[in-house]
């Protein structure tokens, strides 16, 4: 009976890869499929770029135009008289509507925000948690006009027990006194603004928490800490640079929005001491307000307040990539 032996010879050595098939396998496009591919993002890439330099290119030369031929300082200006030889205008008052109106907005919004979305995601039943999130879902979906709308109509003539009681607990401070009137201040902007971007902080902490490390939620609680702990001691600091990454986004919006602010806002070209007083403006109110009768000039003026919330814009959106950039394990790609 014939006995045949397996062959143990090793295989012979492989040729190493050339350098050009290095370089291709470097830049991950080595067929034609994926180089088309390849071509296609780092081109859409490089559009969105042209993009952005041709807005800022187009508003930084409009914007030059006016302010050229401004009689009074653009930054510091409380007018805004764009009909007249000289013209006088400024954005000081629309820079601290804008500003506090969104801060107004942040602090009501954030809180209640990350509240919700620890609530859906470590408390709520799954059959409770799944109808909320909906919801919060088709809140982001509504149109800032009917935001505006319901503002105008509703939220309006409701203000005035809130701003009474303010008046009379914390009217002492300046910032919380009310003489009366119509209850359109920067306060009511604020609490509209917080509504609208209540859903865009919500939707983004709830995928952060998500994604908190399960090991060790289940360590902590193995040895024997609450809910609550588990929550204060891995959770949140799991997502706090997600959080405040979701505050920026809400943000950028609250810092843009015109329809709702120009429906819910009396509009005026003076800094109230008080939150409740009606009056002040911000830069997307007045270009919406202002823009359809405007002549050329008063368009470019209204284009150089613009610029200026443009770059605001982008300090905001930049400060949010840098806080993502400095912490990616939040990220799905990590999950």
């Amino acid at each position: 009976m014939d006995i045949t032996t397996k062959n143990t010879e090793a295989p012979p050595p492989t040729e190493p890869p050339t350098e050009a098939e290095q370089k291709r396998a470097a830049r991950g496009a080595t067929r034609p499929g994926d180089r088309i591919f390849l071509g296609l993002s780092r081109g859409s890439g490089i559009l969105l770029l042209v993009i952005m330099a041709a807005i800022a290119v187009f508003l930084t030369y409009r914007a030059s135009l006016a302010i050229s031929k401004d009689d009074a300082n653009f930054l510091t200006t409380f007018e805004w008289n764009t009909g007249i030889l000289p013209p006088k205008f400024g954005i000081a008052v629309l820079a601290f509507g804008t500003i506090v109106s969104s801060i107004v907005a942040m602090v009501i919004a954030v809180p209640i925000a990350v509240a919700i979305a620890l609530f859906l995601t470590h408390y709520a039943p799954r059959k409770l948690s799944g109808p909320i999130g909906y919801v919060i879902d088709l809140l982001a979906a509504v149109p800032s006009i009917v935001y505006g709308l319901w503002g105008a109509l509703i939220l309006v003539p409701q203000m005035d027990g809130l701003f009474g009681w303010l008046n009379d607990y914390l009217g002492w401070t300046g910032i919380f006194s009310w003489e009366g009137g119509a209850p359109r201040s920067m306060l009511t902007v604020g609490i509209l603004l917080a509504i609208m971007i209540l859903p865009v902080i919500t939707n983004v902490s709830r995928e952060v928490f998500r994604q908190a490390p399960q090991m060790i939620e289940e360590a902590a609680l193995a040895l024997g800490a609450t809910r609550w702990e588990v929550i204060r001691m891995a959770v949140l600091p799991f997502g706090r640079s997600g959080v405040i990454s979701a505050s920026m986004l809400g943000l950028g919006r609250a810092l843009g929005e015109t329809m709702a602010v120009a429906t819910v806002l009396s509009p005026t070209f003076d800094i109230q001491a008080s939150l409740l007083d009606p009056g002040g403006g911000t830069f997307a109110q007045n270009i919406a307000s202002k823009f359809g009768e405007a002549t050329e000039f008063g368009r470019d003026a209204l284009i150089a307040s613009g610029l200026v919330l443009f770059v605001i814009t982008l300090l905001v959106n930049g400060a949010a990539r840098a806080i993502i950039a400095r912490r990616k394990e939040y990220s799905g790609a990590n999950a």
